[in-house]
């Protein structure tokens, strides 16, 4: 007679396994209808807060319902993998220099977690063979935050990322969807109180009130997702503060991870540049052969080299 896991048993193989391909943590949500979440993100698309991102505006329904996704599925299993390395600005930029943001630092993160979802995902069915699952790495038409926050994985704080107590806010979300029946874990407190450090942080003001972030204001849009033959305009050029590629300002001067963050055993995050930057003469004169060999496999490689160096053009001034 084929012995069955118990709910519960089959839960902490589950946990054990992600653990074990180097996820930080791990949480368990029962599949609900994001009724309220939707409503609020189609508010923020109606006042056009996703600027020129109009993939964001579709797929609505499954962002809601995952069940349309995954219609037989009854759990969202959310896991948090730490790309922070370690490694600190130095204090003193020189304004030649570029500053990219962590997360794009050493290899793209989608390819080497899927392959780690996808092993996960094997290893359930394994276990329970009748299972089914799909899984995402920022890649689906999915409200990842707010499953991130429904399981109990941490809070959305005011500069809209989601913060955990323990690990501060250095990691990617990746969702499994299951077909299977899980325990759920706990939603937890927000834990960011009357603090506003993010928000008066922000160079530019794109965090216009509490979780809610203006992408027409933000240096990460101007500098990722803006076209490479769209001007960035002078407000945001004046304020990115050599930020060459995405902003992690609201997240440097958070109290969460202030408290010495956890050091990913991710070699592939390491950075590919000196103190997470490279300057501006660098890039210039970069052609497209040296602009493929750096940025191989890198998150960077989507800006293109145009994109780049449209950064360059308008966000560094020439070393003096």
């Amino acid at each position: 007679m084929e012995k069955v896991i118990t709910n519960n048993a089959l839960k902490d193989k589950i946990i054990k396994r992600a653990l074990t391909e180097g996820f930080q943590d791990i949480k368990f949500a029962r599949y609900q209808l994001l009724s309220e979440e939707i409503n609020r993100y189609k508010d923020w698309i109606k006042k056009n807060n996703h600027a020129t991102m109009q993939w964001m505006e579709r797929n609505l329904d499954k962002r809601e319902d995952v069940a349309l996704i995954l219609n037989s599925v009854k759990s969202v299993i959310v896991l948090s993998y730490n790309y922070y390395t370690g490694n600190i600005y130095p204090q003193n930029f020189n304004s030649d220099q570029g500053i990219i943001s962590r997360y794009a630092w050493g290899s793209d993160y989608h390819e080497i977690l899927e392959a780690k979802l996808k092993t996960i995902s094997g290893y359930i069915n394994e276990l329970s063979p009748n299972s089914i699952s799909k899984y995402y790495i920022d890649t689906g038409p999915t409200l990842d935050k707010q499953w991130a926050v429904k399981s109990g994985l941490g809070w959305q704080g005011k500069n809209s990322l989601v913060i955990s107590p323990k690990y501060g806010s250095y990691f990617f979300i990746a969702l499994i969807f299951s077909n299977l029946e899980f325990d759920p874990d706990n939603q937890i407190k927000d834990y960011c109180g009357t603090c506003t450090k993010c928000i008066d942080h922000c160079p530019t003001n794109a965090i216009v009130d509490s979780k809610i972030i203006d992408s027409n204001k933000c240096i990460s849009y101007w500098t990722i997702e803006a076209k490479p033959d769209i001007d960035i305009p002078e407000h945001i050029a004046e304020n990115s503060n050599n930020r060459i590629y995405g902003c992690d300002i609201c997240q440097e001067v958070c109290p969460w991870n202030k408290h010495k963050p956890v050091i990913t055993d991710e070699l592939q995050f390491i950075s590919r540049f000196e103190n997470g930057a490279i300057s501006k003469s660098k890039i210039d004169q970069m052609e497209q052969d040296e602009f493929s060999a750096i940025f191989r496999k890198s998150p960077i490689k989507r800006l293109k080299l145009k994109g780049l160096k449209r950064n360059s053009r308008f966000l560094l001034k020439t070393e003096n």
